[in-house]
């Protein structure tokens, strides 16, 4: 621990957001970067605690993929940089990813956050990656031998981007196979580029193709190439792909016109970005309209930063639960995410927020068009308040409910394999293993709809558990 007194003698500070009426005008990240001073002096008050609950120590809500937390900290604190990103990456392999998507459980878990002061963690995760970047301090890890041994993975998510990384490593063949045009998943394709710039997603691939992983984009297994062919070629095969299926609204007036789930919306405008062709029939764009947004999570709040980047004249969020609380009871919560009131930099932009809501029905014009939702308030229990009814204008509407599994035609269909009550993949924690004899899953394919940092977790495990099958042991880490 580098400075016993430091969590006295430092208050919190952390990174702060562009202006708003700035950073609408375009799609770039806006987190302004803390001095270097300053993170070591964050740093310094990591209190090194006795049961670290940052870590997920048995199994409480800290961090999934077990960051050594204190231990960079206090690198840090010292000035030891590049110890600190070797620290960091004996555990994460996209700290860049985590540092600036992930909700940050291992701060909820801080002690300091008792006192609602955690250490910040994912603000100096942030920064080690990207001073060693700047630095040239990451290079490809070639492994020394071949294995002889050839893996595939479907799906180049956070998952399978860690497991493929994991294992090609260890000296496997890996072939990892996207539908999309470009690596990346739903990092690249649903969460926007002012959180994430795509830029982090191409540098790690650049670095994992000198490492050898073989990357095959454009091609969706089960629609353009048979499982079968994929299961033939390889000794085993990784199913990383996410939970696709989004949770629909079926109401009356649902075949309006301007009605669309958000991941037809998102990938869109990441593709225009990234300057690729869109495969969809149209162009679902919020300029100049009335937009609403069904579903208060992150996806929601992803929606409601491009439509006002879009130029929408308005934008409202709906949410059927009851608003949280403004602060949590920390003798009941902590160290566990707390449920409390959250204000994303998306909607701080603008955005009206309307909880306890159920929207009842769709209204249209006579040409098919969205026009109107009918609504009502709920009470504790979701039943509809009689009396509270009402309306809101609407040009667009963005389904952003959540997901509800994989998607099953095709690939999963053509496997025959094994799911679980919830329609994901079955496979326990333990080995990853499907029902099928040479086939592991991972991440949101396995456990449902979750975060980057459950994914990568998830996938450097399940690399493990593939490693151990095709070698008799594992050295890599679980």
């Amino acid at each position: 621990m580098g400075k016993v007194t430091g969590f006295l003698e430092v208050d919190r500070q952390d990174r702060k957001y562009r202006p708003a009426a700035d950073r609408v005008r375009n799609y770039n990240e806006f987190l302004i970067e803390l001095p270097e001073q300053t993170l070591r002096d964050q740093a310094s008050r990591c209190m090194d605690c006795g049961i670290p609950f940052c870590h997920d120590v048995k199994g409480l809500k800290g961090c999934p993929v077990n960051n050594q937390i204190p231990d960079w900290n206090d690198l840090v604190y010292r000035g030891e940089w590049k110890e600190a990103i070797r620290d960091l990456h004996s555990t994460n392999n996209f700290p860049e990813f985590t540092g600036r998507v992930c909700p940050a459980p291992c701060e909820a878990s801080c002690t300091l956050n008792i006192t609602d002061s955690p250490v910040t963690i994912k603000s100096i995760e942030c920064a080690i990656v990207d001073k060693a970047w700047k630095n040239g301090w990451i290079h490809p890890q070639k492994p020394a031998n071949s294995t002889g041994k050839n893996i595939g993975i479907v799906g180049s998510g956070p998952a399978g981007m860690a497991a493929a990384q994991q294992l090609v490593r260890s000296g496997h063949e890996v072939h990892v196979y996207e539908k999309n045009q470009k690596i990346g998943g739903l990092l690249r394709y649903g969460i926007p580029d002012f959180k994430l710039d795509k830029s982090h997603i191409d540098r790690r691939v650049v670095q994992m193709s000198e490492e050898g992983v073989i990357f095959h984009t454009g091609i969706h297994v089960g629609v353009d190439l048979p499982v079968k062919k994929v299961i033939d070629s390889h000794d085993a095969i990784i199913l990383a792909g996410g939970a696709e299926a989004p949770r629909n609204l079926p109401i009356q007036g649902r075949n309006f016109n301007g009605i669309h789930f958000a991941m037809d919306f998102l990938p869109q405008q990441n593709k225009r970005n990234g300057g690729e062709q869109s495969e969809f029939s149209e162009d679902i764009l919020a300029t100049g309209k009335n937009v609403v947004v069904i579903g208060g999570g992150d996806t929601g709040s992803d929606c409601i930063g491009t439509s006002i980047r879009q130029g929408a004249v308005s934008v409202t969020q709906l949410e059927i639960m009851p608003p949280p609380p403004s602060k949590e009871n920390k003798l009941a919560t902590w160290p566990n995410w707390p449920l409390k009131m959250r204000t994303s930099s998306s909607q701080e932009e603008g955005a009206e927020r309307e909880f306890s809501v159920m929207t009842q029905s769709f209204e249209g014009d006579i040409d098919g068009n969205i026009k109107k939702l009918h609504c009502i308030k709920v009470d504790k229990d979701f039943k509809p308040i009689s009396g509270s009814e009402f309306h809101i204008k609407a040009d667009l509407v963005l389904i952003a409910m959540g997901f509800v599994s994989p998607s099953y035609d095709g690939m999963l269909e053509e496997l025959n394999i094994d799911l679980d009550e919830k329609n994901n993949v079955l496979a326990n924690t333990i080995d990853y293993k499907t029902s099928c004899s040479t086939v592991w899953t991972a991440g949101d394919m396995r456990r449902g709809q979750s975060l980057v940092v459950w994914a990568i977790r998830e996938g450097r495990q399940c690399a493990h558990a593939v490693d151990k099958f095709l070698m008799g042991k594992s050295f890599l880490p679980r």
